[in-house]
């Protein structure tokens, strides 16, 4: 399997030291160095290019085969021969298909999840009647929400380290500019950072005071993996819900805070 900066695929669908190389059998088929499971957001695969149909998608400049995704599922479609669900991570919200094997009928009406549950998805990117897609071979629910934000930081890893190169000795990545935002359209993606980083203070300096108002709530308040939730930003900082949904909605669209256990839960984007 391609590795990332030192890190490959371990079967739980998380990166670990080392790499994996071997061979495919039957000579005409892939080599499994060919083969990468790469941790990615909704708008990532949406965003994913595609030099003609059929051809391999890519994201970053990187060659896709195999992706693992995470997000709450927004619509449940069980049917004889497959499952399809519509998933929503906070970027964008995509559609995942499981066939179902004929033996195996009774997953597809009680797989384990169901609507606004969060869920691992691992499968492969698919264009179909000019629909983009994940057909899924697996499809996990989550129980542990720090899993949530897992998936976005290592995300974020493996998106800088095509974008912008391994880290050097120093700390700071080698490469240049940013590939694009891997969040939201016009977002500050992996430059994002909050406190006394340019880019984060470029965003503020043209926001409104109520969002201004939340972004230095959320700064100086530790939220732990699971974000600050709208009520606590209410009975902390005086604003009422309608101020508080109101400010959020400029930093999503700014990409400074994401969305963690459920719509009204944020956390600060920074690397």
């Amino acid at each position: 399997m391609s590795a990332h900066g030192g890190f490959s695929n371990d079967a739980g669908g998380g990166f670990y030291p080392g790499s994996q190389q071997g061979s495919q059998g039957g000579g005409g088929g892939k080599n499994f160095q060919d083969e990468s499971l790469r941790p990615v957001t909704v708008k990532q695969i949406l965003d994913a290019e595609e030099a003609y149909a059929g051809a391999d998608f890519k994201i970053d400049g990187a060659t896709v085969t195999q992706i693992t995704a995470v997000g709450q599922v927004r619509n449940f479609n069980p049917q004889p021969t497959n499952l399809t669900i519509r998933i929503d991570d906070g970027t964008g919200q995509l559609e995942v298909k499981k066939f179902i094997d004929a033996d195996k009928q009774q997953e597809a009406q009680n797989p384990g999840y169901g609507l606004d549950s969060h869920v691992r998805i691992w499968g492969r990117l698919k264009h179909f009647s000019g629909k983009r897609y994940v057909s899924a071979h697996l499809i996990r629910p989550i129980s542990d929400p720090n899993e949530v934000n897992y998936h976005m930081l290592e995300a974020t890893y493996v998106h800088l380290y095509y974008s912008r190169g391994p880290l050097g000795q120093d700390g700071q990545a080698a490469g240049g500019a940013d590939g694009g935002s891997m969040f939201v359209d016009g977002g500050a993606g992996a430059g994002a950072g909050a406190g006394a980083n340019p880019a984060t203070s470029g965003k503020l300096s043209g926001c409104s005071t109520l969002a201004r108002r939340m972004h230095s709530f959320m700064n100086e308040s530790p939220g732990g993996n699971e974000g600050i939730h709208l009520n606590v930003i209410t009975n902390s900082t005086g604003m009422s819900v309608r101020d508080v949904l109101t400010a959020a909605d400029e930093l999503l669209g700014l990409g400074l805070i994401y969305t963690t256990v459920d719509d009204e839960t944020w956390a600060i984007l920074e690397y």
